[in-house]
């Protein structure tokens, strides 16, 4: 089995600084790409920024900024969010750099060579807004979908042949089943293309900030085809024979918000089967996150800022925080409140606690050390502990959930662990054992931070700033935290040092 592994991000239009849920999105693709390198995986992460269209030159003009200015502007405030939220990103694209530009003309070229381009005139409903065309059916109440308004639009037009594929759509659709996940949103894909496809306008005359149409300059690339290839124009396209387009193409996963499903689950396996190219493996849909039941909109003035949620909260608290929330693929609500409890319910009272109060008492009665426990005793609390023997067990239940696309139901194995390991030291009762029998404190001390442990590195990839706070204390550092080492051959050394805790997570007020 291939151990290459590449996501990708959308990448974000820059008609406006980044929100909540362009880091949402970005931050699950950090999170699944930190969990597979620690599962041995070669990984490839992919973000970046859409930087062409209408809508982009039509706010550029409005500021009254020059355009390539204005898309600078915007883009670098989507790599600092990158730094900010500690997003492990292996690359950035940008729509407006030569090597994608190169890119998305050859495989225009390719599209138009194999006869899937042909000219004519587009007249129908276009949402500036979604850069996007609707049917008449598609309407509600005379606007988009997603509720944009739209316009009738009338222009010369290059099209591409996306109605030649309806079939083999569908076929592949049927001999993928999982290539859409959630199910719910794969129905949604094919119900939409069972109803019939009509070939797709793929060009602009009305505007000229975009990739000039090869042999008809008059024409700017539609955003959609120009956007898409980034997937692989990142990793070397044209040059199939690139080292990273033959080592990480095709994507496993492609990561995207539920209104722009459509576009990656239709249009772009539409055009790799006319270029020939292999077809990503998954698509995965996220739902949107509402702020105190709204939809999120500048006109509301609710949009959030996530380099302030940061700021204001701390930024492995952000990190969980958002993972946690959201029942993945569901929409989630963002209410201030909210933050308040899942940080000082769950991390401070629950993780946090669990790490102060173990690691204080074997500071105070074991002189800043592990406990000196022997080898034996080690591998009989493996064989026999009820927390310790557990352990691996819960691990495969982690590492399903989180192979099942279900982040949120991992962090709740993570705080499972946490809610356990405290009724165990509410149960041992290690005070009253110094009293009593000092060896078995010693050993139900040892199996405290041996779970510790565990916890540290399964949090890594959600929060690794404080994973690695952790593992700190512990007296382990960066390279202890491998799912490799999550065994009793790896297990703590008896006597070595440790490091009292200062506070891991700092409460809300």
């Amino acid at each position: 089995m291939s151990k290459n592994f590449y996501i990708t991000t959308p990448i974000y239009y820059v008609n406006d600084i980044p929100h909540i849920g362009s880091a949402y999105t970005t931050l699950i693709c950090d999170v699944v790409a930190r969990y597979k390198r620690m599962s041995g995986y070669d990984v490839k992460f992919l973000t970046g920024t859409d930087e062409h269209g209408q809508k982009v030159q039509d706010t550029a003009q409005k500021k009254g900024v020059n355009t390539q200015e204005f898309v600078d502007n915007i883009s670098s405030k989507f790599r600092y969010l990158c730094e900010v939220m500690n997003f492990s990103n292996d690359d950035f694209i940008r729509t407006t750099e030569e090597r994608h530009k190169k890119g998305a003309k050859k495989f225009w070229q390719l599209l138009l060579d194999k006869g899937y381009i042909y000219k004519g005139e587009y007249s129908g409903w276009y949402a500036v807004k979604d850069e996007a065309f609707y049917s008449e059916k598609e309407l509600v109440d005379g606007k988009a979908p997603t509720g944009a308004e739209v316009k009738w639009l009338s222009e010369e037009s290059y099209f591409f042949k996306l109605s030649a594929f309806q079939d083999k759509l569908l076929e592949f659709y049927h001999q993928n089943p999982d290539f859409v996940c959630p199910r719910s949103r794969f129905n949604e894909v094919i119900n939409f293309v069972e109803q019939g496809l009509e070939d797709l306008s793929i060009s602009r005359t009305s505007f000229d900030w975009g990739i000039e149409v090869p042999g008809d300059e008059r024409h700017v690339m539609y955003v959609w085809l120009d956007a898409l290839t980034n997937y692989i124009t990142a990793l070397g396209y044209p040059d199939e024979n690139a080292k990273d387009y033959q080592k990480f193409w095709p994507a496993n996963i492609h990561m995207v918000g539920k209104d722009i499903t459509r576009f990656h689950a239709i249009f772009w396996p539409a055009f790799l089967m006319a270029a020939e190219l292999p077809l990503p493996k998954k698509i995965v849909s996220h739902g949107w996150w509402l702020i105190e039941g709204q939809k999120m909109s500048k006109s509301l003035g609710n949009v959030v800022n996530p380099v302030d949620l940061v700021e204001e909260y701390g930024l492995d608290e952000i990190r969980y925080y958002l993972m946690r929330e959201i029942s993945f693929g569901q929409d989630g609500n963002f209410a201030r409140n909210t933050i308040k409890a899942r940080v000082n319910g769950e991390l401070a009272n629950k993780i946090g606690n669990l790490v102060q109060r173990t690691l204080a008492m074997v500071s105070k009665n074991c002189n800043d050390s592990i406990p000196d426990i022997p080898d034996s005793e080690i591998i009989a609390l493996y064989a026999n502990d009820s927390l310790l023997s557990s352990l691996e067990e819960v691990f495969g239940d982690y590492q399903k959930k989180m192979n099942e696309n279900e982040y949120n139901r991992a962090l709740d194995v993570i705080v499972g662990i946490a809610e356990r390991a405290n009724e165990y030291i509410d149960h041992k009762a290690p005070w009253s054992l110094k009293k009593t029998d000092i060896n078995e404190m010693k050993k139900v001390l040892y199996v405290l931070c041996e779970t510790i442990r565990y916890l540290a590195i399964i949090l890594w990839p959600y929060i690794p700033g404080s994973s690695e706070k952790i593992i700190g204390c512990l007296g382990l550092g960066k390279d202890d935290i491998s799912f490799d080492k999550m065994n009793k051959d790896n297990a703590l050394v008896p006597s070595s040092n440790i490091v009292k805790p200062d506070i891991i997570f700092n409460k809300v007020l």
